[in-house]
């Protein structure tokens, strides 16, 4: 740290979910003197708390956060949002003379970040709107047939990824998956500088995944879940989507028991948890860090700092 630049220069760490990234990023954090990004599609609603493993009150003292609580249950957040959130954080962490240190697990956020958002047409309302209206069923079906390799790509039980596949594709007749790789690859020769990407045995990822999961239950996810409804959960498809809580909504309509939400749960993690994984290496132009068990988030923040 023999500069101002070498201080204020943004560091990037990503992972899949319960790899460990949060933890490391505030032993970092305390040790350069950084604040932290969230980048994290789901933490940046107010009251998705247990279910989205957001930074306790205690973490936030320790280290100034970023992107947490952004918008109401009620809104859409998107990756344009990110970016102008995103951009001004780091405008404040670096005339603080601080290290901008973006953590999270949304892949999207951190191209959007990185490469911008391409060429990709802006929402349209109306057709928004009677997409979101439509059967997914229907609109995977067209997706298929009009662009089987987004279809074969795209997480098919994500409505809202669906819904601005097909809204793409109708607003441009091109294929989905066409636009999104050439934005993807713009950069795909490019390393991005000081960007590490996380990752660990699949057996002591998917135990660490099993505890976290039970952990959110015992701290109450279901009583957390039962409150947001009250307060438009159900109401937004977006925030519906994060993995938990649309399971404990299910479970509170009598469609699963407990103990079959809590291993759904579970299941559903470890699936996201592997498509993470995929898209990192395909997309992440990351330097790899796999995690040896027993390894302190210290001893690996202290390893960042040393190669920063």
């Amino acid at each position: 740290m023999n500069s101002v630049n070498s201080v204020t220069t943004p560091l990037f760490l990503a992972g899949p979910t319960a790899v460990g990234k949060s933890e490391i990023a505030l032993r970092l954090a305390e040790q350069i003197g950084g604040e932290i990004i969230s980048v994290d599609s789901m933490q940046v609603y107010r009251g998705l708390d247990i279910g989205t493993a957001k930074p306790t009150t205690a973490e936030r003292d320790r280290v100034p956060h970023h992107l947490l609580d952004v918008c109401d249950l009620t809104a859409a957040f998107d990756a344009a949002q990110f970016i102008r959130h995103a951009e001004k954080a780091v405008a404040e962490i670096q005339a603080r003379g601080r290290t901008p240190i973006f953590c999270g697990g949304t892949g999207l956020y951190f191209q959007a970040y990185w490469s911008g958002l391409g060429e990709a047409p802006a929402t349209e309302p109306a057709l928004r709107a009677a997409l979101e209206a439509a059967p997914l069923a229907d609109l995977l079906r067209e997706l298929q047939a009009r662009d089987p390799v987004a279809y074969e790509q795209i997480d098919r039980q994500n409505p809202r990824r669906v819904v601005r596949a097909m809204e793409v594709i109708r607003l441009t007749g091109k294929p989905f998956s066409e636009q999104r790789s050439a934005w993807k690859t713009e950069n795909s020769k490019i390393k991005i500088k000081n960007s590490f990407c996380f990752t660990r045995p699949a057996p002591e990822l998917h135990a660490r995944i099993n505890s976290r999961v039970d952990a959110m239950f015992q701290r109450g996810l279901v009583e957390e879940t039962r409150e947001l409804l009250l307060h438009g959960l159900a109401e937004n498809k977006y925030a519906l989507q994060a993995i938990g809580y649309r399971q404990v909504v299910e479970h509170l309509r009598g469609e699963h028991t407990l103990a079959e939400t809590i291993e759904l749960v579970k299941i559903r993690t470890r699936q996201f948890a592997k498509r993470q994984l995929t898209w990192f290496r395909r997309y992440g132009n990351c330097e790899w860090m796999e995690l040896a068990a027993g390894e302190s988030a210290a001893a690996v923040a202290a390893k960042i700092q040393a190669a920063h």
